[in-house]
């Protein structure tokens, strides 16, 4: 029994990783950028919720009413002014400058907001539990799994049934052409971004409420998004969510056996799924 309910907790946990890696897996399957920085802005999407709900006295959820469209502005403006201007067939540059964000962002954060931890309160929800036979599951990772899912599936239909959806193939498939037939490519990444970080806002306001954070939690939230990113295939979403689940799971019966043993299990899968299908369990086909 212990264990069906460690992989029950662990399939839980992999809603979050997939939160992390959603909006790395549609960055990427759009321009091929990958942005070292993606882990950083979801803490700073922490940050800013937290300072909205010491200004205003809302509710950790909705504050992101707030905190989604500032970062998507916030993702808007960096890939129109900052990262367009490094795409290419080089994938160096926008490594070495979404690198360069991670530094400024973590300094900045340690600046205004020193070393401690912080966390969000969501209220009676971050206790409540339903008991579904001898398993007792967490309403706050159920409601976190199911806002996976549900994202998510907005994304797939949007990227495959809605004009900007086309647009965003287009792009992806052939720039030069896509900008030869009178589409804006600029606009079009740019977009992408601020869809990106409107993923990385829901993600950083749960990841604040199910944890502690603090400037320096950035890159550990990039590792479990690439992660899940590169075991669910790249470009696939729903791939990414099957990812984050595989390091859910990993973690979970790892830490059945080991508490020390926790994120090495998870590490561990990770590499053996690289080294048996090194494009992912669900690649996306071209």
């Amino acid at each position: 029994m212990n264990l069906i309910d460690a992989i029950v907790q662990g399939i839980l946990l992999g809603g979050l990783y997939a939160l992390f890696a959603a909006g790395l897996s549609l960055i990427f399957g759009v321009m091929r950028l990958v942005n070292i920085a993606h882990g950083d802005f979801i803490v700073l999407a922490a940050y800013i919720a937290m300072v909205i709900i010491q200004s205003t006295g809302m509710n950790a959820f909705a504050s992101l009413i707030l905190v989604v469209p500032l970062m998507a502005a916030l993702g808007y403006v960096i890939q129109r002014f900052i990262l367009n201007k490094t795409l290419g067939d080089d994938l160096l540059p926008p490594i070495l400058v979404t690198f360069g964000l991670a530094v400024v962002i973590q300094n900045t954060l340690l600046t205004v907001f020193e070393t401690n931890t912080r966390r969000l309160s969501a209220g009676p929800i971050e206790t409540a539990s339903v008991a579904v036979g001898p398993i007792s599951l967490g309403v706050l990772p159920l409601l976190t799994f199911a806002v996976a899912v549900g994202l998510i599936l907005l994304l797939e239909v949007g990227f495959f049934r809605s004009r900007i959806g086309r647009a965003f193939r287009a792009t992806s498939d052939d720039p030069a052409t896509a900008q030869a037939i009178g589409v804006d490519t600029r606009h079009i990444f740019a977009l992408a971004m601020a869809l990106s970080f409107a993923v990385i806002a829901v993600a950083g306001v749960l990841l604040a409420v199910r944890s502690n954070f603090d400037p320096f939690s950035g890159p550990a939230r990039l590792i479990y998004g690439f992660e899940a990113v590169i075991i669910g295939g790249l470009g696939s979403l729903w791939g990414t969510l099957a990812g984050g689940i595989v390091i859910g799971v990993s973690q979970a019966i790892g830490a059945q056996i080991s508490p020390a043993f926790q994120t090495l299990a998870g590490h561990l899968v990770f590499f053996a799924v690289l080294a048996i299908k090194p494009r992912g369990l669900f690649p996306r086909m071209d």
